[in-house]
C-alpha cells in the first residue's frame, strides 16, 4: 500500500512539473545551484529541483556538511566557512560557469560568502526568504545579536523545536552554533556588482509592507538596488508549491539591479 501511495504522489508531482515546464521559459537552459537553510539538507529542494530539471535545466542540490545525508559529519567544529567551502568546491570541481546561485534562509549567509570568493562563476543570485548580511556580520548579528528565541545550545550544537529525536529521514538535525556566529565576507567589488533578486515568502494572512519595515534582509536588499519579489507562502514555500518556486527562480534570472537608494547600514 505504501509503495502504491508513493507512486501516486510521485506521479502527481511529475504531472505538476510537466505542466509547469510547458509554461516555463523555453529559451536558455541554465545551471542552478540550490543551497538549503539551517538544519535541513538538499532533500528539502528535491521537488523544486525536479521541476527545474523537467524544464531542461541542470540542477545541483548541495547538502551542507553535517546536515541531511551528511549527518555523519556533524559536530560543533563546523562553521559558516565550512559550508561556504562546500558550495565553492561544488562549483569548482564540477567546473560550473554562469551559475544561478540560490540560497534559502541560512543559505543566504552561505551564498554571500560564495559570491565573495568566486563571483566570476556566477550569472545571477537569488536570495529565497534568506539572510542578507553586510560584510563582517554573522546571522546572529543580522538578527540583533544573541541567541535566537526558542533555541537551546547543548555541547556547541543549536537545538530547535522542529528537530525531532528519532524522526525518520529525511529530517532536520541539530547544527553547530559556529554556523550562526561566524562572520561572512562581502566586499569583493565583482561580487557587489552581480545581479541579485531578493524574494520574500509572505503568507496570505500577513502584510508584505509591514514585513518590509521590520525585515533587515529586505531593507539591505532594497538599499543595494536588488530586485525585490514576493511569493505567497510560508518560510518553506518550496515545499508547499515547488512548481511555483521553480518558475519564480527561472523568471528571476533576467532581473537587473537598480541604482541603490542608499548604502546598506553597517
Amino acid at each position: 500500500m505504501k509503495s502504491f501511495l508513493r507512486s501516486i504522489v510521485l506521479g502527481a508531482l511529475a504531472l505538476v512539473c510537466s505542466a509547469g515546464a510547458i509554461a516555463a521559459n523555453s529559451g536558455e537552459k541554465l545551471t542552478f545551484v540550490l543551497v538549503h537553510g539551517a538544519t535541513a539538507g538538499g532533500w528539502e529542494w528535491k521537488s523544486t529541483g525536479k521541476c527545474l530539471t523537467d524544464d531542461g535545466h541542470t540542477v545541483y542540490r548541495v547538502t551542507l556538511t553535517g546536515l541531511g545525508e551528511r549527518l555523519h559529519l556533524n559536530g560543533p567544529h563546523i562553521d559558516l566557512q565550512t559550508h561556504i567551502n562546500d558550495v565553492v568546491n561544488t562549483i569548482l570541481f564540477e567546473d560550473l560557469h554562469d551559475v544561478v546561485l540560490t540560497g534559502h534562509s541560512y543559505g543566504g549567509m552561505v551564498i554571500t560568502g560564495v559570491i565573495d570568493r568566486i563571483p566570476e562563476r556566477i550569472k545571477h543570485v537569488v536570495y529565497l526568504d534568506a539572510a542578507v548580511p553586510n560584510d563582517g556580520q554573522s546571522i546572529w548579528d543580522l538578527f540583533g545579536g544573541g541567541n535566537p528565541p526558542n533555541t537551546n545550545i547543548v555541547d556547541g550544537m543549536m537545538q530547535v523545536s522542529w528537530v525531532k529525536p528519532g524522526a525518520k529521514p529525511p529530517h532536520s538535525v541539530a547544527q553547530s552554533i559556529k554556523c550562526f556566529n561566524t562572520p561572512v565576507s562581502y566586499k569583493n567589488p565583482a561580487a557587489l556588482a552581480l545581479p541579485v533578486t531578493y524574494v520574500a515568502f509572505v503568507p496570505k494572512d500577513q502584510s508584505a509592507e509591514e514585513r518590509a519595515k521590520k525585515d533587515k534582509s529586505w531593507q539591505n536588499a532594497v538599499a543595494r538596488g536588488w530586485t525585490i519579489r514576493t511569493f505567497p507562502g510560508h518560510h518553506v514555500a518550496q515545499q508547499e508549491d515547488p512548481r511555483g518556486v521553480a518558475t519564480l527562480i527561472e523568471e528571476s534570472v533576467n532581473d537587473k539591479n537598480q541604482v541603490p537608494a542608499a548604502a546598506p547600514q553597517q
